[in-house]
């Protein structure tokens, strides 16, 4: 986006004619890639025009005045349906816009549609048999999977269809596509960003992030969206930040911790083998890598994280999902109605569990200025070969599970031609810091984001 905002500037291309690009490659790819369940041509090019218009006049509402980006089917867009990737949601069409889709629209920035999505976000895998699954754009002969459950909004920024998109991540959602699409992605602290207006899976785990082509675009994305919700108590609670003010700061010094051996035996060795030599370019930056244990095994989190998840999406959920002849995809529908089968105390107990790991967590990261995990154990696979029963990401959920924050970044591609990432974890509200560890990671390989093959 920086790129962008300085022709906008400079007047070396309208908003008119930027839209028009980007509208031409949907219509080019989007057949194939299924990235978008709607767009709004005629909206966006009205805006743009009205955007062209304000610039002249002098009016002009920031570095992003102009600029286009596409939203998540979660988020409320006035005047348009929120479905959430279900046919149960079908008749809500908002008269108010989600607040991060109201400050985007603030900043200048232009919707071009709503992305594709797991059914009701309930999903790593990026599959949606309901509404579609979009393809991934770095194999056009077999159809692997996305990530989830901002599949959409991955897949259109990888692929060049937007330059930027809005997701929500509640164990890996922007996290995981993020990764197995070669852009970069942001589950933000909770609270850091309002929810109002954002169709809930899980409050507890719930958080909107940006999904982008550089650390940089994440952090000007950030510093717009960041900020009191009188739709969403949690933000009451944000201090504010400044995510550009340090992210051009060197890292030497830095403590960095990474997981023992035994939370990284599910790692492919391709994966292992881009992710230790992201190490190796933090040491030198002259950063000094030590291991760290967490809390809990990566398992403990998997299931604590998804019991918390299936009570709270059932009370959010619950009556799409109870009737016997639900729309809801089946498998999504079990999800749900797990929710039913945990008992209230049971659902306190693991609350208490959540915050006594937080609490240790936080202390063994005291000496420490971030972590760095695997973005993904593995590769996108074919969706064929997806077991619905299986994680498709085994570091997502902790991050949500501590209520911490993450960056996700790409590490390259595998001789399989396909992306692998890590993240940078910090404590909440620490937001700021993990932009600039991943900015100087960013500087240091001379950019991070390759284009995927065109068909």
């Amino acid at each position: 986006m920086e790129a962008l905002s300085a022709a906008l500037a400079e007047e070396r291309v309208t908003s008119e004619a930027l839209v028009e690009v980007y509208f031409s490659r949907i219509e080019k790819l989007d057949t194939k890639l299924h990235g978008f369940v709607s767009v709004y041509p005629e909206q966006a090019m009205k805006e743009a025009r009205a955007s062209d218009a304000a610039r002249v006049a002098g009016r002009a509402a920031g570095p992003l005045h102009g600029i286009p980006i596409a939203i998540k089917d979660i988020f409320d867009y006035a005047g348009h349906p929120t479905e959430a990737g279900s046919l149960a949601l079908t008749d809500r069409k908002p008269a108010i816009s989600a607040t991060a889709v109201q400050r985007l629209e603030a900043a200048g920035m232009i919707v071009l549609g709503k992305t594709q999505m797991v059914e009701f976000a309930f999903g790593g895998w990026g599959t949606n048999p309901v509404k579609g699954t979009p393809w991934n754009p770095w194999d056009l002969e077999t159809h692997r999977v996305p990530g989830g459950s901002s599949s959409g909004s991955a897949v259109a920024v990888a692929a060049g269809l937007a330059p930027a998109a809005l997701g929500t991540d509640t164990g890996g959602s922007v996290r995981t596509p993020a990764c197995w699409n070669g852009i970069v992605g942001m589950k933000t602290s909770s609270g850091l960003i309002g929810r109002g207006g954002v169709v809930p899976l899980c409050p507890t785990h719930d958080s909107v992030g940006p999904l982008t082509r550089s650390v940089r675009d994440a952090a000007v994305l950030l510093e717009v969206l960041a900020g009191f919700d009188p739709r969403d108590p949690a933000t009451a609670e944000a201090p504010q930040i400044a995510p550009l003010a340090a992210i051009e700061r060197d890292i030497d010094g830095f403590r960095l911790g990474v997981l023992g051996e035994d939370d990284l035996t599910s790692m492919e060795p391709a994966v292992r083998l881009l992710f230790d030599k992201a190490l190796k370019d933090f040491e030198g930056l002259g950063a000094r890598v030590e291991e760290i244990r967490l809390p809990l095994s990566i398992e403990e989190y998997l299931a604590g994280g998804g019991d918390i998840m299936s009570v709270e999406s059932y009370k959010h959920l619950g009556h799409y999902a109870e009737p016997t002849n639900s729309p809801v995809d089946p498998v999504i529908r079990a999800r749900i109605l797990r929710g039913r089968e945990i008992s209230a105390p049971t659902y306190m107990e693991l609350l208490e569990t959540r915050r006594a790991a937080q609490a240790d967590f936080l202390k063994r990261l005291d000496r420490l200025d971030a972590l760095i995990v695997p973005g993904c154990h593995q590769v996108s696979i074919p969706v064929d070969q997806v077991d619905e029963d299986m994680p498709p990401n085994v570091f997502g959920r902790f991050v949500n599970f501590l209520d911490l924050a993450s960056l996700s970044l790409p590490i390259g591609l595998t001789d399989a031609g396909l992306p692998a990432g890590m993240q940078v974890v910090v404590r909440r509200f620490d937001d700021p810091l993990a932009l600039r560890i991943g900015r100087a990671f960013e500087k240091a390989r001379g950019g991070l984001v390759q284009r995927p093959p065109e068909p």
